[in-house]
């Protein structure tokens, strides 16, 4: 029963850390995959004071300003051309402005809310993997298509559209164009799919009446794991909020933070069932021996021979649960990769993703080994301290 329950812990903690340490790479790998590294963005981190707030200090002073103008002028990276041809040449990273803006959608009976990118084809291929990502159609088609726009797939199934249908395009400064579907892209990414579409940069100022505005330049990195020094760099250097794609899904990364605390709670805890289940059956064991301790001392044994006896017995459950436990642990891992789901909260996600990793194995081995070890080594210590004197006179009473 204690090897069955030392066993356990080890598959459960096995199986579980593949499965997760599976799911959280292709959570990363599709958003490194479908989304820009770094994103700077036409606004700053801390927002710019009042000129109220400048001239007078509110703490100090009793004042206010009724009837406030706001400033009228036209959003957008000033000197964005300047900074992406600074940047352009850096070694090791790939720049593409772009311009951001709702747009809607309309095909036949139908009206979608989208957000639509403009963007520049040749230099898109180095920040994320539209082209890699598109099922129908091809992102050349928009150098040959004045009007052409790519949908998402969810977008296209919203609005009933396939390639080669055009779409009437509506944006909030009240243009309307005209746009041909050219192609189709799949993410795997539900909010993407849905929500995103692509024309080229000079189509969608037009939309927007916006001429020659950028509102956000992407970069795309040889190492995406440098995204957050290098959004600090960059972030520094031009003032312009930048964040990295460690910071814009960090409520996420968070979240798989708590689950693989939960995962090692859990298996802790099954480890500690059966580290008690250890500790009982050395005790019960000692009290048995207690006769045959009395001998051995008796005949020459010393207490670190006897501690040895009953931690040996401790050590074998440990190493035997080990042993079985990584043969559960990757049953129960394969088992895991045939499950069939249909998830698309954030992601999509057909079956479970696995990693087999031989650190799973070895952390739960030694975490197994020392646990045992440590549930024997009690009465271990006891049966060690016992006196033959004592066990006799206790036995002859």
């Amino acid at each position: 029963i204690a090897v069955l329950g030392v066993a356990l812990g080890v598959g459960f903690f096995v199986a579980m850390a593949g499965m997760m340490t599976g799911f959280h790479g292709h959570f990363e790998q599709t958003i490194i995959d479908v989304s820009p590294h770094i994103v700077m963005e036409d606004e700053y981190r801390e927002r710019p004071r009042q000129a109220i707030n400048i001239k007078f200090d509110f703490n100090y002073a009793a004042i206010s300003l009724l009837g406030v103008k706001p400033k009228e002028e036209i959003r957008g990276i000033k000197g964005a051309k300047e900074i992406v041809s600074a940047l352009d040449n850096t070694h090791g990273f790939y720049v593409s402005p772009v311009l951001e803006g709702q747009i809607f959608y309309r095909y036949g009976m139908t009206d979608v809310s989208s957000n639509l990118i403009g963007i520049e084809p040749e230099r898109e291929r180095h920040i994320t993997q539209l082209e890699d990502d598109i099922i129908e159609g091809s992102i050349a088609a928009l150098l040959t298509h004045n009007n052409g726009v790519i949908l998402g797939s969810g977008l296209a199934k919203d609005l009933n559209a396939v390639v080669g249908n055009t779409v009437t395009a509506v944006s909030p400064a009240g243009v309307i164009k005209q746009m041909k579907v050219v192609a189709i892209f799949h993410s795997g990414i539900v909010e993407m799919d849905n929500a995103l579409s692509y024309s080229l940069l000079k189509q969608a100022q037009i939309l927007q009446k916006r001429a020659n505005v950028i509102n956000s330049i992407r970069f795309g990195l040889d190492d995406p794991k440098d995204a957050e020094s290098t959004a600090r760099m960059i972030e520094s250097r031009y003032r312009y909020k930048t964040i990295s794609w460690q910071e814009a899904n960090e409520g996420i990364l968070s979240m798989f933070i708590v689950e693989k605390m939960i995962m090692y709670v859990v298996t802790g805890a099954i480890l500690a069932v059966a580290c008690f289940g250890i500790f009982n059956i050395i005790s019960t064991l000692v009290n048995e021996k207690a006769r045959d301790i009395a001998i051995l001392k008796s005949i020459g044994f010393n207490r670190i021979d006897i501690q040895f006896i009953f931690l040996l017995q401790g050590v074998l459950i440990g190493v035997i649960g080990m042993l079985l436990g990584w043969m559960l642990g990757y049953g129960m891992t394969r088992g895991l990769e045939t499950i069939p789901i249909n998830m698309d909260v954030f992601i999509e996600v057909q079956h479970f993703f696995v990693v087999y990793s031989l650190w799973h194995y070895v952390i739960g081995g030694l975490f197994c080994v020392v646990s045992a070890t440590f549930a024997a080594w009690l009465p271990a210590r006891k049966a060690a301290e016992l006196k033959p004197v004592d066990i006799i006179r206790g036995a002859a009473g």
